[in-house]
């Protein structure tokens, strides 16, 4: 599938307004949060950001939107959990009609900041978190997707997770998790990486999130009662040019959008002060600019359930 921008056109559908992505002055000013349990910001900065992150990770499963191996059939329903910006619900849609396949896609999030302003009428966004689900949706999915939560769970968040995705699924249905590896990091080639690869630890230890899912994953969802899980992990390259993974602009703007929590957490006794953490962001880009070892991990995780 050829990664290129989707347009709709749909007669009678709502539109909401399109919000401008922000300028560095507007970035460093007071960003939205959807919860305190989750890290990052769901604003319009946010937005542009994951929209630039899912062209990355989709390029680094060789321009595959899933790995689950299934055949989806017309009429099938589809949840995508976390859907942020709407845009891998958005791309699958169109994938799957150009197959000649008409499935229903319901998007759940926790905020709506992100929705996209307008999207066919067979796909639904709705307000909801993945750990407590409508009691109605009982083995209603054929395919439930999710990306990136690693900010937003704990050990007890992941387990009613688990347990809710299977919920939800009909007998046969698979899920698939994208994550990022979060403890066995490769960004630290210079002294400020270093520290900034520190700090993300710590901060992520202090939230309780669990940082290496490629390992924590695949027995929590055995345990829940899915069969043939397997993990397949792609290595991105973080540097000036981008063209194998983030920019490194991209990857400093990741960590920006954590700055609340930084200094909630006065800095996990790495930074004082936000010019502290400012200057530790760009002297890390820096860093990253001019080096071709800093790596970052996805992990794409499938699971059926019997």
């Amino acid at each position: 599938m050829a990664m290129t921008t989707l347009h709709f056109e749909y007669k009678n559908r709502p539109t909401r307004e399109i919000r401008p992505a922000l300028s560095m002055v507007e970035l460093n000013q007071q960003r939205y949060y959807a919860s305190e349990q989750y890290l990052l910001p769901a604003d319009a900065a946010e937005t542009t950001r994951l929209n630039a992150q899912h062209r990355i990770i989709v390029k680094a499963f060789g321009n595959k939107l899933s790995l689950a191996p299934m055949n989806l059939k017309s009429g099938d329903r589809v949840l995508e959990s976390a859907a942020g910006t709407g845009i891998w619900a958005l791309e699958f849609f169109e994938k799957k009609r150009q197959e000649g396949v008409n499935i229903k896609i319901e998007c759940i999030d926790i905020s709506d900041k992100q929705f996209p302003g307008k999207y066919p009428s067979n796909i639904h966004f709705s307000l909801h978190s993945v750990t407590d689900l409508p009691a109605e949706w009982s083995s209603r999915f054929s395919y439930a997707h999710q990306r990136l939560l690693i900010t937003a769970m704990n050990d007890s968040l992941w387990h009613k997770t688990i347990s809710e995705l299977f919920r939800v699924l009909e007998p046969g249905g698979w899920v698939e998790l994208v994550e990022i590896e979060g403890k066995d990091r490769h960004f630290d080639v210079g002294p400020h990486s270093a520290k900034l690869q520190a700090l993300v630890l710590k901060m992520y230890a202090a939230k309780g999130c669990i940082g290496d899912l490629a390992v924590y994953l695949p027995p929590l969802l055995e345990e829940a009662g899915f069969l043939d899980v397997r993990c397949e992990a792609r290595d991105v390259t973080i540097g000036r040019s981008g063209e194998c993974g983030y920019r490194s602009t991209e990857f400093r703007d990741l960590w920006q959008g954590m700055k609340s929590s930084v200094l909630k957490g006065s800095g996990f006794g790495l930074v004082e002060t936000e010019q502290e953490f400012e200057e530790l962001l760009q002297e890390s880009m820096h860093e990253w600019d001019n080096s071709n070892k800093a790596t970052s991990t996805f992990y794409t995780i499938v699971a059926r359930k019997p």
